[in-house]
């Protein structure tokens, strides 16, 4: 038990900045404001953010994150695969192959396209 005692006190200090965070939400903005006020910038929305940006953009997005996934399991990949030997080449393979079926099937369903 003495071996949580670390994770537990870190989950009460959690807790407590949860709390604090959003008591001082209430104290610096009053009831009523907290949605019409300046986001980030300080400057005041005009319109609304899912009128602002085209659902391409958001399929782009994932694409990207598709391949940002794959350079995060190639790279720990290429340090080990000398030591591994040739399963961990046949097991890269068959990770890019599922990858390209994946780039298959979104450039099929027109991921690419930009109309």
């Amino acid at each position: 038990m003495q071996s949580y005692v670390a994770v537990l006190a870190l989950l009460g200090l959690l807790a407590a900045v949860v709390v604090a965070v959003y008591a001082l939400s209430f104290v610096y903005a009053p009831p009523g404001t907290l949605g019409t006020g300046p986001f980030l910038s300080g400057g005041v929305p005009r319109e609304h953010a899912v009128s602002r940006y085209h659902v391409r953009w958001y399929v782009v997005t994932m694409v990207f994150l598709a391949f940002d996934m794959e350079m995060v399991f190639m790279y720990p990949w290429a340090v080990v695969v000398a030591s591994v030997g040739t399963k961990a080449v046949v097991e890269m393979f068959g990770f890019l192959a599922l990858l390209m079926a994946g780039v298959v099937y979104a450039w099929r369903e027109g991921a690419f396209r930009w109309a």
